[in-house]
């Protein structure tokens, strides 16, 4: 990618008070975006913001709660008042692991409420504002490689992720003549502050173990999925989901 390609741009990343999220504001605004990055806490995203600024990067702390939809359309509005939108990473997602004679529909409903109805909002409202302000735009879904392949105990986790591969190419068929591309990055097993212990436990090391390449990836090994999504480089891409896996679906997880 052209150095300065993304200069100037404004991206919105939701759940970006840690993990994934975090890494995607971070690499952004290395590339020269302006970084909007959101979720329910700002306080949790204050040490983000300074460390992005103290990088020379741009960034301010939005709130945004995607179960919430009344807080997605003030933010998305006054992010677009604000200078626009440019970019929206689809991140904000959470994992609940039960049996599925387990599952309460509390359970059923906060899952889904986060993974796959909050993140329709979110892509909706800011494909709305994309399609108003007639600049074009990209929207990146976070998905999961368990959208296609199964494990005991995250079938709901499975189901929402399908969802929003689903919605990526409905999104991109219907926004593909307003000059907005739609398309989904599916990781595999990916090491976060969220997950470590158990990677580092002795069920995590089984796990591993049993992968192609016997080891998971980090943030980082997202970087260029990402960057490609998010620049013109994949302007002919839409509707599409990039898997980045190490190969650990190859022979099933």
């Amino acid at each position: 990618m052209a150095d300065d390609v993304l200069k100037g741009k404004r991206a919105l990343v939701t759940g970006a008070s840690s993990g994934l999220g975090a890494r995607f504001a971070e690499i952004l605004a290395a590339d020269g975006v302006e970084v909007l990055v959101a979720a329910r806490r700002t306080d949790r995203l204050s040490s983000l913001v300074a460390s992005i600024q103290a990088a020379g990067g741009t960034a301010q702390a939005v709130e945004l709660d995607v179960t919430d939809s009344a807080s997605i359309a003030s933010a998305v509005a006054n992010a677009f008042d604000g200078g626009g939108v440019d970019i929206l990473v689809n991140n904000a997602g959470i994992s609940i692991e039960k049996r599925i004679t387990d599952f309460t529909l509390d359970d059923y409903d906060r899952l889904m409420g986060t993974n796959q109805r909050g993140a329709w909002l979110a892509a909706q409202a800011v494909g709305k504002g994309m399609i108003d302000r007639a600049k074009g735009g990209k929207i990146v879904n976070i998905a999961s490689v368990l959208a296609s392949s199964v494990l005991p105990g995250l079938s709901l986790y499975s189901m929402s992720k399908a969802a929003v591969i689903q919605m990526t190419r409905s999104m991109a068929l219907e926004w593909a003549r307003f000059d907005i591309q739609v398309n989904a990055i599916a990781p595999g097993y990916i090491e976060t502050e969220i997950n470590t212990g158990h990677f580092n436990s002795e069920a995590g090391q089984m796990q591993i173990a049993k992968l192609l390449r016997k080891r998971v990836g980090h943030p980082p090994d997202l970087d260029g999925a990402l960057r490609l999504l998010v620049s013109p480089d994949s302007n002919f891409l839409t509707g599409s989901t990039i898997t980045v896996d190490d190969g650990q679906t190859l022979r099933g997880l």
